[in-house]
């Protein structure tokens, strides 16, 4: 139904030469916003066995869409799936996304909403890697659609040796039994993986690579990526932001003494 009902608006906006967006409909016009949030990571979007999500990017979804007068339901939207849910129409906005060149040029970004840093994950026993020059030669997951460890192979120009997995929950499992040495990604995505699996893990703490996080939606919206940007800065400025990092990663040990507005990047 929201592909037709779309579909329809799209038409009647070419026949009126206008209503703002150059590839579809503004996410102004809806009245529930579909977000499609990672349904692998605790602390960041995780789906419930009862079928419900939680996680920052979930509490971030249901401030944004009520500064905006919306309603908000969840999707889940694995790594590999993200891109063609978006492009599809399943879901209007996509968060944890890396704001990188090449997802630039397929798709509009609002944000950043999230500064963080890549770090690595290692076994609690691990001394021997203490920073990403350390990965050399080991084994490191790489989640389908992620380019967390293409940060580290080209990027960086390190030479681990990736180890494919569909999700995050396949990276600790095998980190766990020695088929990987190493997960590397997101700060904040680690820290939450550390804190809901407990002990035998190590978050190294070395901060490789300023990760910016935006939140991906269709090109051709701009008056829809400023409302969004409008709400995430008021979400920093009423310390929600603040509140909610520490809810989710308090209890991890990752660095929340500098929860700033991110510098945006413009809408197109």
């Amino acid at each position: 139904m929201r592909r037709l009902v779309a579909a329809g608006l799209v038409v009647a906006c070419a026949a009126m030469s206008g209503c703002g967006g150059g590839e579809g409909t503004s996410i102004l016009a809806e009245d529930t916003l579909v977000a499609g949030v990672r349904p692998d990571l605790p602390g960041i979007g995780f789906k419930r066995p009862d079928g419900t999500f939680e996680g920052l990017d979930v509490d971030v979804s249901r401030y944004l869409a009520d500064r905006m007068g919306k309603k908000v339901r969840f999707a889940p939207a694995l790594a590999r799936d993200r891109e063609r849910l978006l492009r599809d129409g399943d879901v209007d906005m996509v968060l944890t996304f890396w704001l990188e060149p090449e997802w630039k040029q397929r798709l509009a970004f609002a944000g950043p909403y999230l500064l963080s840093y890549q770090d690595i994950l290692v076994r609690d026993g691990e001394q021997g890697v203490r920073g990403v020059r350390d990965l050399a030669g080991r084994r490191i997951c790489a989640v389908t659609g992620s380019g967390a460890a293409e940060a580290v192979t080209v990027e960086r120009q390190v030479p681990a040796v990736p180890v494919a997995a569909r999700s995050y929950d396949d990276c600790m499992t095998m980190l766990r039994d020695g088929r990987i040495d190493a997960i590397t990604t997101n700060d904040t995505i680690l820290a939450g993986l550390k804190t809901r699996q407990g002990d035998g893990f190590r978050l190294l703490n070395s901060r490789f690579g300023e990760r910016r996080t935006g939140i991906a939606i269709r090109r051709g919206d701009p008056d829809g990526c400023e409302a969004i940007n409008r709400a995430i800065t008021r979400m920093y400025q009423d310390g929600t932001m603040a509140k909610l990092m520490r809810t989710w990663f308090g209890a991890s040990g990752l660095d929340l003494s500098d929860v700033e507005v991110p510098q945006f990047e413009g809408c197109l």
